[in-house]
């Protein structure tokens, strides 16, 4: 798919796709329309939706990741961005029909260049660097080793308790 024609939840997909520096986890919701993300931006928390498309909060995540923006409002629902992303970096074009938008086309071809698959996976996935990873679905069955320890930190080893 042309990263020029994506809008909607694919749009907000290949974003967080994008942002892997912060982002940890992307989950989908309300039947796969709704992204959510887990991570740390700045050392903001970040869990819960992420629809940047939608939202200039959300958005706000790639505005600030722009070193220089230059926009024309050509009218009749068309508007042209200029992007660089980072101080050596070349600049990238984005058009859509508003700002926000047009600046995330520009971010998700800066990212991953003319073209995205078109098939995203509507499920669980980990973010590895660039790359994306599926998220297991957790085993119905419990193991009695395995019993949860609230007043344990991770790492700590301690002895088998005994009975």
């Amino acid at each position: 798919m042309n990263t020029s024609d994506l809008e909607g939840p694919a749009l907000d997909y290949w974003v967080a796709r994008g942002l892997h520096e912060f982002i940890r986890e992307i989950h989908f919701t309300d039947s796969g329309e709704t992204l959510s993300i887990r991570g740390n931006d700045r050392g903001k928390p970040w869990d819960g939706r992420f629809l940047p498309s939608t939202s200039w909060e959300a958005a706000s995540v790639v505005l600030e990741r722009a070193c220089k923006l230059e926009m024309q409002d050509h009218g009749r629902g068309e508007v042209v961005c200029a992007v660089t992303f980072g101080k050596d970096g070349e600049s990238v074009e984005g058009r859509g029909p508003s700002l926000r938008i047009a600046l995330l086309r520009a971010f998700v071809r800066h990212a991953f260049g003319d073209t995205v698959e078109d098939e995203y996976l509507r499920r669980p996935q980990s973010l590895l660097g660039a790359r994306a990873e599926p998220i297991g679905e957790s085993s119905a069955i419990a193991s009695v080793e395995d019993v949860p320890s609230p007043g344990r930190h991770i790492g700590d080893i301690s002895p088998v308790p005994r009975v």
